[in-house]
């Protein structure tokens, strides 16, 4: 177990909703950027539009250094600003001001520059991606999630506030590579000699760690598929030299789309399009802009993270992270803390994409498999209000705790329908854990927000402990190891027949066949359900 938590100051501004960044709601950023590569520094300015809903004096804007502000305009005022770490604190009005008050839509504009943090393992760390492709041209990307967009940009970094209105991109790069974002290129324009501009138009509500730049020696083709929200425009990024191997690989985008639509619902941005950018890191979930650097590969780098052989069947990258459309940017969690929302259901994704394609006994297969990558070092939600995310489990746990929450419900079509529901109740929302805890026990019919408790709130593996009497035709079992009433039911199909049990913290008992009793049910149940099975003695 890792040592106690201590927070600053600066965790503090960084993820919580402070004084300074109530009152006001972002509508839209207008992004531009130039990034230089010899230096690797960057300048650019954003005009951001609010709706102020109450006054502000002081308004919190996230940059972080050694990023330098330069100025702060807005209603033909240069306003006065502060820096405190990663923070810049705006000075809007004064005293008097604030009696003369009108609720109303307001913009202002940051310039800006500096050199920002480079990324030494991007994803996993974060910040801007200084490379070059085997032709030595140069290669640029950002992977700032957890650390955040404000690595290399200014906004109001805090994944509760995004742009209601979406956001245009505009990057500036030399003439000789293209640069790509997210949403759809509006226009290409040559504003002065040796670079160009190509800006990119977001229509949809976006992540402020979703928003992307990609320069680079890309090639680029079109597709489209017929999805549930008619004609989805598809686009693929790629390094020229990769063309051919990625018009291959990349036909599994249609079976995802179709299998993701089929269990989450409509895919959630059709008026900004799908793509995927070739980057020189592994991958990411950039908003319509999906980072891939798999190499082409099935697998997880050519490997199975299950070990039974299913997932060397179908690209994890383009599976996983497409899979965040739905959930991380359709839906995405308010604080980092919640951040299982994004990857408990789309490491999900991959066992029900493995079903849609292979059947549900290789679902299951790959469900049970990816468990062993579980840790339960921490909890899987992290500490609220400082940006702080919990265990890798998020990943492997949450993924089969969904699955054992849809053995509980044991119906697959209200399972879908909570799925899709979920897509549909927060449509392009931000969300709390509880939220999204509430929907599923309030549409399965069932209570299981002890559930939630044992595998989101412990490290602790419920174990079913059980013994046998009366010539081993009654099974007497509890849960122990467990939460206060954890009442997760059991239901187990075999060729020797059926079991179905509601285990609580106290013995109960029922009477079982001889023939159901050596049909090895313990090993049943725990490949199916992510608990232990014991059996013990008598009574204690």
């Amino acid at each position: 177990m890792e040592n106690k938590n201590v927070f600053t100051r600066a965790d503090t501004l960084r993820g919580t909703i402070t004084l300074y960044r109530k009152g006001w709601d972002v509508i839209r950023y207008d992004l531009t950027v130039q990034p230089d590569i010899v230096t690797k520094t960057i300048e650019g300015k954003n005009t951001m539009t609010y709706k102020e809903d109450l006054p502000v004096r002081t308004m919190q804007i996230d940059l972080q250094q050694p990023l330098v502000v330069d100025s702060i305009i807005g209603n033909n005022t240069s306003y006065k600003f502060k820096r405190d770490n990663d923070v810049c604190f705006v000075y809007l009005r004064d005293s008097t001001a604030m009696f003369k008050f009108l609720p109303g839509i307001r913009s202002l504009t940051i310039y800006y520059h500096g050199t920002p943090k480079e990324a030494v393992r991007a994803p996993w760390d974060g910040g801007l991606v200084w490379k070059t492709d085997i032709n030595n041209n140069p290669w640029i990307a950002t992977a700032c999630q957890g650390l955040g967009a404000s690595v290399w940009w200014p906004c109001k970094d805090h994944q509760s506030d995004e742009p209601d209105s979406g956001m245009t991109i505009h990057l500036i790069a030399p003439d000789t590579l293209t640069a790509v974002s997210n949403g759809r290129l509006q226009n290409v324009s040559a504003p002065a000699h040796g670079v160009k501009t190509w800006t990119w138009i977001v229509k949809n509500p976006i992540n402020s760690y979703g928003v992307t730049m990609n320069i680079g020696k890309y090639s680029h083709w079109n597709d489209t598929v017929m999805g549930k929200g008619g004609k989805l425009d598809l686009q693929y990024w790629v390094l020229d030299y990769n063309l051919e191997k990625a018009k291959k690989q990349f036909e599994q985008v249609k079976t995802m789309i179709h299998s993701h639509e089929y269990w989450f619902g409509k895919y959630p941005f059709y008026e900004d399009s799908y793509k995927l950018v070739e980057t020189p890191f592994l991958g990411m979930e950039h908003q319509s802009a999906v980072a891939y650097g798999n190499k082409y590969e099935n697998g997880y780098l050519g490997r199975d993270l299950s070990g039974t052989e299913w997932g060397l069947k179908w690209d994890f990258i383009i599976i996983h992270e497409s899979g965040h459309e739905w959930f991380g940017n359709n839906i995405t969690s308010k604080d980092l803390a919640d951040m299982w929302i994004h990857e408990g259901f789309t490491n999900y994704s991959e066992t029900l994409y493995t079903e849609t394609m292979f059947g549900r006994q290789a679902g299951d297969e790959y469900n049970y498999g990816i468990r062993k990558n579980i840790r339960n070092d921490k909890t899987i939600i992290g500490v609220y209000g400082v940006n702080k995310e919990g265990s890798g489990d998020m990943y492997y746990k949450a993924g089969n705790m969904l699955n054992i929450i849809r053995r509980a419900i044991d119906d697959d079509e209200k399972f879908r329908n909570i799925l899709q529901g979920l897509n549909a109740t927060f449509y392009h929302q931000t969300v709390t854990t509880q939220q999204v805890e509430d929907y599923i026990s309030k549409e399965s019919g069932r209570d299981f927000s002890k559930v939630f408790d044992q595998y989101l709130r412990t490290v602790q593996i419920p174990v079913l402990e059980y013994y046998f009497s009366g010539n081993k035709q009654k099974i007497f079992f509890r849960w122990t190891n467990c939460v206060t009433g954890f009442n997760l039911p059991i239901s187990i199909s075999t060729d020797a027949g059926n079991l179905s049990i509601t285990p609580a913290g106290s013995w109960k008992s029922m009477s079982l066949s001889k023939k159901l009793v050596a049909s090895g049910l313990a090993d049943a149940i725990v490949k199916r359900y992510y608990v232990e099975v014991r059996q013990v003695k008598s009574k204690a």
